[in-house]
């Protein structure tokens, strides 16, 4: 059911966040992509109500967990990376959640 729900948010949405209030790899992503202006879903799991069941259905992964266009990109560190690398915002163009600079 969880992992359903997980499967379910990621399709709904161009980008999610799956997230925990405390971590601070989690708010260093969070940072990022308000940073860059994205629009993105977040879902902290330790607010959730089923949160706790959620987590171990992602349990392949640690939070922060990046989903764009439904795919998965990875943490914190796999995030920084591809940004540094210019790859984070044309994904993000092509998600829809940031304008073209032409714009």
């Amino acid at each position: 059911m969880a992992l359903a729900k997980a499967k379910d948010i990621v399709s709904s949405a161009p980008v999610v966040v799956f997230s925990k209030t405390y971590c601070g790899y989690c708010k260093r992503v969070r940072q990022l992509l308000a940073q860059l202006g994205a629009s993105y879903e977040v879902i902290e799991l330790d607010v959730e109500s089923d949160g706790s069941e959620m987590h171990p259905a992602l349990v392949e992964w640690t939070v922060p967990n990046v989903f764009i266009g439904g795919n998965h990109v990875g943490g914190c560190d796999v995030v920084l990376e591809r940004h540094d690398e210019g790859k984070l915002v044309p994904q993000l163009m092509g998600a829809g959640v940031l304008p073209s600079p032409a714009e």
